[in-house]
C-alpha cells in the first residue's frame, strides 16, 4: 500500500513521534510511506528510515492557505498514486478530505485529541472508520460527534521498544532522585500543579532533582517564565532544571527515577507514559482520558486525580522511598506494554484498518417517490448486488415506500425521508442529509432524479454520485447522465444510470415484493372471510389510482358494469384500494348487482401483494397496484390513459395495456383539460371483459 500521513508539524510531542515511527515500519514492511507537515525537528530522521516528506503549510488555518493547499496537496497524491491519507491534526484533515475528493485515495482521521464539538473539529468525525487511541475518545465520538459506534476502531498509541534499552545509570543508594515532567508547557499538561506538588516533595525526599522537558509554544513563552516565577515563589528553583525541547528523551529517560504526568485534562492517550515504561521507569500519573487504559493503579503505576497536589506529592515520595515498589510497578507496567503497546501492535492494527477501507464500499440508492416507483427499482437493486456483493447498500425512502423493502434481501438498511411531517421543509432536508453523511457513502446512485435527491445526492458527501443530467439540478451529480431515452421503459431506463457502474441491462429482469408468512397468513384470512378462500376463479379490480391522479381512474359505472359481467360467468370479484377509497368502494357496492367481496383499506402493502397473487387476473389503472400484480406474477389489465403506457409499465410475463390513443394524451395533469375524460371512458367494459377472457385461456 502507499500511504500518507498528513499532521501540522513534525517537532516534539508524542503524536510526531508515533508517525516517524509508524512510516519507519511502514517501509520495512514494503509499504510506501509519505509524510506531509510544515517541517520540523524530525524530518531528517523521517527521510533517514526511507519515508517520503514534502513540506506544505498544512498547520495554518488561513482559508486561502487551506485552499491551495488543498490543490497541492492532491497533486502529491496522485503523483505518488496514494491510496490511504491518514489525517492526524484538524487542518490537515480539512485539506487532506477535499483533496481526496478527486481522487482514489481513501481518507482516514485518528483523533488524537478530546475535541471540542465545533464546526470545525467535526471533519475529524468524517472519515469512514475513525481510529481513535483510547477508550474515553472513542466515547466522545459517539456521543459529542455523534459517530456510529461501529465506525469507531480502537488502536493505542505505541512505543519503539528498540529505541529505549538504554542502559540505566544505576543509582547508588539513594543519593538522587530525578523526577521528571514531559510534554509541552501549556495549562493542560497541569505545569503548575507538578510545582506545587514538586514543593511538599522535595521537603522530603532532599536529593530530589526536578527536570521539565519541553517548551512552551514561541508566541506563549510567558508560560515557561510563569513556570520559573513560580518555582522561587515556592523555594525550589535550586531543585528545578528547564531542558526545553529535547530530542534525546531515550537518554533523558534512562536518568529519570520517576516520570510524573499531571495533565488535567481528558489525556487522549499519554505516549509519554509507555517511553517511561519501556525504559524502566516508575510512572506517577493523574487519573483522565486514555491513561486509565495504560495503568492499573497500583499495579503499572500510581493514579491520582487531576489537581490534587497533596497526593501526587505523596505518590511520588512513597515510589521514590520504596524501591521494591517501584521494581514492581516497572516489571509490571513492562510486561502489559509487551502485550497490548508494541510499535508491532499498533502497526497491524492500523494496517488491518487501512484494509478494512480499501476493500469497503457503501452504496446509498435514492427513490423517495410513490410506491410504484419504489418497486419498479427492484430489479435494479438485484442487479446492484450482484455488482457489489461485499457492499454496505442502502436505499433512502418514503415514509409511505419503506415496508416494500423491509424484507429485500439486497439491501442492508433502509433510510426513512418522511418528507410530509419530521423531515418537511429545507431544515429537514439539512437534518436527512446530516444522516446520510454519518453512513459514509461512497457511491450514490439516484433514480429519483429531481432537484430534491440531486441536492440530497451532493449533500451526502459521496465520492461518485449517479443520475440523469434532466434540468433539474443534475450538476450537482459526479456522474450525471444526460437524458435521451424519456421513452423508454422505467426499468430499462434506470439501467442507462447502471451501465455507467458496468451494470448491463438483461430483458429477464423482473420486479420482485417479499410478503412474509404472516402476510400470507392475514391474507388466506381475509378471502375466508369474504367467501373466496375456495373460489375456482378470482379477478380483482383496483378502483382506483392515487388521490393526485383522479385522471387515471376507470369510471366506477364501468367497474359496476364489469363486476356485473363476470357475475354473470361464475367469477367471484374482489375490489381493492387504499383507505381514502372506502367512500367510493360503497358507491360501487351501491350501484352493482353482484356485490363484490369489498377488501378496500384492509391490507398494508405486502399483505395486498399475497391477496393480488391469489387472483387470476388483476385489472388496474396505471398505479402502485399494476407493478405489484406484475411482481407477483399475476395476469394484468392494465388501464391508461393521461399517462404513457411506455414510459411506467414494469416489466411483466402476461400483461394487456388497454390505452385509447387520444389527440390529448398523454397530458400527465391531474384534471381533464377538455373535461369528457375520455382517454378511460372510451375504454369500454366489453373491452375488458374481453382481455379478461382472453389471459384466463392463457396456459400459466
Amino acid at each position: 500500500m502507499n500511504i500518507l500521513q498528513i499532521l501540522p508539524e513534525l517537532n516534539v510531542g508524542g503524536v510526531e513521534t508515533g508517525t516517524v515511527d509508524f512510516a519507519s515500519y511502514l517501509v520495512q514492511h514494503g509499504h510506501k510511506a509519505v509524510v506531509v507537515s510544515n517541517g520540523g525537528q524530525l524530518v531528517p530522521g523521517l527521510e533517514a528510515s526511507g519515508a517520503r516528506h514534502y513540506c506544505l503549510p498544512v498547520h495554518k488555518k488561513q482559508l486561502w492557505t487551506m485552499i491551495r493547499s488543498v490543490k497541492a496537496l492532491r497533486d502529491i497524491i496522485c503523483r505518488e498514486q496514494i491510496d490511504i491519507v491518514h489525517a492526524r491534526s484538524r487542518v490537515p484533515a480539512w485539506i487532506a478530505y477535499f483533496a481526496c475528493r478527486r481522487t482514489s485515495a481513501v481518507f482516514v482521521t485518528t483523533c488524537h485529541g478530546h475535541y471540542r464539538n465545533r464546526w470545525f473539529s467535526q471533519v475529524m468525525s468524517w472519515s469512514k472508520l475513525v481510529i481513535v487511541p483510547s477508550r474515553v475518545i472513542g466515547r466522545h465520538m459517539i456521543e459529542q460527534f455523534k459517530v456510529l459506534p461501529r465506525s469507531i476502531r480502537s488502536i493505542p498509541r505505541s512505543v519503539d521498544l528498540e529505541k529505549y534499552q538504554i542502559q540505566r545509570e544505576p543509582s547508588e543508594g539513594i543519593s538522587r532522585c530525578n523526577i521528571a515532567i514531559i510534554g509541552r508547557i501549556t495549562p493542560l499538561k497541569g505545569h503548575t500543579f507538578f510545582l506545587m506538588a514538586m514543593a511538599k516533595v522535595v521537603r522530603t525526599v532532599p536529593y530530589a532533582k526536578i527536570w521539565i522537558v519541553g517548551d512552551a509554544p514561541a508566541k506563549k513563552a510567558s508560560r515557561k517564565q510563569e513556570l520559573q516565577l513560580l518555582a522561587r515563589r515556592l523555594g525550589i528553583e535550586n531543585y528545578v532544571e528547564f531542558l526545553g525541547n529535547r530530542q534525546d528523551i531515550p537518554q533523558i529517560l534512562a536518568k529519570t527515577d520517576i516520570l510524573v504526568l499531571s495533565t488535567v485534562t481528558q489525556e487522549a492517550f499519554g505516549r509519554v507514559i509507555l517511553e517511561a515504561q519501556a525504559s524502566g521507569v516508575p510512572v506517577v500519573a493523574t487519573k483522565v482520558g486514555g491513561v486509565v487504559d495504560i495503568i492499573d493503579d497500583g499495579q503499572t503505576g500510581l493514579l491520582v486525580l487531576p489537581k490534587d497536589t497533596d497526593a501526587m506529592a505523596d505518590a511520588v515520595i512513597r515510589v521514590a522511598k520504596d524501591r521494591n515498589l517501584a521494581r514492581q510497578l516497572v516489571a509490571r507496567a513492562k510486561e502489559k506494554l509487551k502485550n497490548n503497546f508494541t510499535l508491532e501492535h499498533m502497526a497491524s492494527a492500523t494496517i488491518s484498518v487501512y484494509q478494512e477501507l480499501l476493500n469497503s464500499l457503501n452504496v446509498l440508492i435514492i427513490k423517495i417517490g410513490s410506491l410504484g416507483d419504489v418497486i419498479l427499482i427492484t430489479p435494479s437493486l438485484k442487479a446492484i448486488r450482484k455488482r457489489f456483493p461485499d457492499a454496505k447498500i442502502h436505499c433512502l425512502v418514503g415514509k409511505e415506500s419503506r415496508k416494500i423493502l423491509h424484507n429485500c434481501p439486497y439491501l442492508d438498511g433502509v433510510i426513512v425521508y418522511d418528507v410530509k411531517d419530521k423531515d418537511r421543509g429545507w431544515l429537514g432536508m439539512l437534518k436527512i442529509s446530516r444522516k446520510l453523511r454519518k453512513y459514509r457513502f461512497d457511491i450514490v446512485i439516484d433514480f429519483q432524479n429531481n432537484r430534491k435527491s440531486h441536492l440530497l445526492s451532493f449533500l451526502s458527501f459521496a465520492r461518485e454520485s449517479y443520475g440523469y443530467n434532466n434540468g433539474k439540478w443534475g450538476w450537482l451529480l459526479a456522474h450525471p447522465l444526460r437524458d435521451t431515452h424519456r421513452d423508454l421503459a422505467p426499468v430499462a431506463h434506470q439501467f442507462k444510470i447502471l451501465k455507467q457502474l458496468g451494470i448491463q441491462y438483461k430483458d429477464s429482469a423482473s420486479i420482485e415484493m417479499w410478503p412474509t408468512a404472516d402476510d400470507k397468513h392475514y391474507a388466506q384470512m381475509l378471502l375466508d372471510s369474504e367467501w373466496l378462500g375456495n373460489a375456482p376463479k378470482i379477478v380483482g379490480i383496483n378502483i382506483a389510482a392515487s388521490a393526485k391522479w383522479q385522471t387515471k381512474n376507470w369510471p366506477i359505472e364501468y367497474i359496476a358494469r364489469l363486476c356485473d359481467m363476470l357475475s354473470t360467468r361464475n367469477i367471484r370479484v374482489m375490489i381493492t384500494g387504499m383507505e381514502k377509497d372506502k367512500i367510493l368502494a360503497q358507491y360501487l357496492l351501491s350501484i352493482t348487482k353482484s356485490k363484490p367481496a369489498n377488501l378496500v383499506g384492509k391490507t398494508n402493502i405486502l399483505q395486498l401483494a399475497e391477496l393480488i397473487k391469489r387472483c387470476d387476473v388483476f385489472v388496474t389503472p396505471d398505479s402502485a397496484p399494476m407493478h405489484i400484480a406484475a411482481a407477483m406474477e399475476t395476469p394484468v389489465v392494465a388501464l391508461f390513459g393521461p399517462t404513457h403506457s411506455q414510459r411506467h409499465l414494469p416489466p411483466a410475463k402476461r400483461m394487456v395495456v388497454l390505452e385509447k390513443k387520444m389527440a390529448c394524451a398523454p397530458c400527465y395533469s391531474s384534471r381533464c383539460r377538455i373535461i369528457t375524460h375520455a382517454c378511460m371512458r372510451d375504454i369500454q367494459p366489453d373491452d375488458v371483459m374481453r382481455e379478461i377472457e382472453s389471459l384466463m385461456k392463457e396456459p400459466s
